[in-house]
């Protein structure tokens, strides 16, 4: 892993170097852990343009005195600064050192007016404190092998944990919405999973037309259409998947749009590919639902990046920008919604590989009536 991690630092100082940046001040935790490893809850990293792999005298990981043993285990290679204001004193380093940080980035998508105003006070009028944002953000949009392996192994659990609830019985007449999700989640740590990577949907009859709807008291009942949307959280990753059973004999209505929303999920998942604008893809899932009438009924985007968060770019939607890229992590999610109803959601996450896409999560995806 920490080779892994070396290279990501040396990709962003390629980015640093587009700049023209001598260093950049890493504070936002997800992205420190990304470029290190480190997962305490104080740190910042400020990461040199001169630096290469093996050799980095000028990187530094600042953190307090509680994770002292943690960094020296997590980030070995890497030279300490132990004090509590981890942003400030790296600041204050690259001023004592100002021929060498003149330029100094900050990632300002993350970083507060009286932060910013504090960091350019301990760095002193030699350094330049520029806006860098996005810098690390735009690097974790394209996944490594390790990061996809700790994605493939989370959506196994999650995968895994609701194969059990199943084929136990866990979804059946009289329990309750909670007592589904309590469930799903328990069994997700007993297949590998450290928590789960959100709270835990579950919603039944006609809250199932609720796109986010959270699970209640309300007890299912035959003839329920039940969505979970869930996830297992593995090394820091995220999995995502929704699935959407029906309890007892479905109804012709229910059979309908369900054959409809996995009729829109395939063509979207084939639509995933390497180059593709992430519009497009949107909009060939949203065509095949608004063509059966309930354009309406699909409210939000077909689906979004995920990795150490969730919720990452890319956004798959009709407000979203740019191209899929191979590597790239991403749901696909299409629901049709009736209030008052119910509704139905099914979600795969997927990595695009160069020619098409790799199905992480496996469950089925036919009606299943429990």
């Amino acid at each position: 892993m920490p080779e892994s991690h070396a290279q990501r630092r040396q990709h962003l100082r390629s980015r640093l170097h587009e700049r023209e940046l001598d260093a950049v001040l890493v504070t936002d935790l997800l992205n420190i852990r990304y470029l290190t490893g480190f997962t305490g809850s104080n740190a910042a990293l400020l990461v040199h343009t001169a630096d290469e792999p093996g050799a980095e005298p000028r990187t530094v990981l600042c953190t307090d005195g509680r994770y002292t043993a943690q960094a020296a285990t997590q980030v070995p290679d890497l030279e300490h600064v132990i004090e509590r204001i981890s942003d400030l004193a790296l600041a204050q380093r690259a001023g004592e050192r100002a021929g060498q940080y003149r330029r100094t980035g900050f990632e300002s998508g993350h970083v507060t007016v009286d932060g910013l105003d504090g960091m350019a006070a301990a760095a002193g009028d030699a350094v330049q404190l520029l806006r860098a944002p996005g810098l690390v953000e735009e690097l974790r949009l394209v996944k490594d092998e390790t990061e996809i392996d700790a994605l493939r192994t989370a959506c196994a659990a999650a995968d895994l944990a609701l194969a059990d609830l199943i084929g136990q019985g866990g979804i059946r007449p009289g329990r309750s919405e909670l007592q589904i999700a309590r469930d799903l989640e328990a069994r997700m740590l007993d297949h590998g999973a450290v928590g789960p990577s959100f709270d835990t949907i579950v919603a039944a009859g006609a809250n199932s037309a609720i796109p986010h709807h959270r699970p209640t008291d309300a007890v299912l009942v035959r003839g329920d259409l039940v969505k979970m949307d869930f996830g297992a959280l593995v090394d820091g990753y995220h999995s995502d998947m929704t699935r959407t059973v029906v309890v007892g004999e479905p109804a012709d209505w229910q059979r309908e749009i369900y054959e409809l929303v996995h009729t829109a999920q395939a063509a979207g998942s084939a639509a995933v590919r390497a180059d593709a604008d992430v519009r497009e893809v949107d909009a060939v899932a949203r065509a095949v639902i608004a063509g059966a009438g309930y354009g309406e009924q699909f409210p939000h985007g077909l689906g979004h990046g995920v990795g150490l968060q969730i919720h990452e770019a890319p956004a798959l939607s009709p407000r979203g920008d740019g191209r899929i890229r191979s590597g790239m992590a991403v749901t696909v999610e299409p629901g049709v919604y009736l209030p008052g109803q119910g509704g139905v959601r099914i979600e795969d996450t997927l990595v695009v590989r160069q020619s098409t896409a790799e199905l992480l999560t496996s469950t089925t995806k036919e009606l299943v009536a429990v």
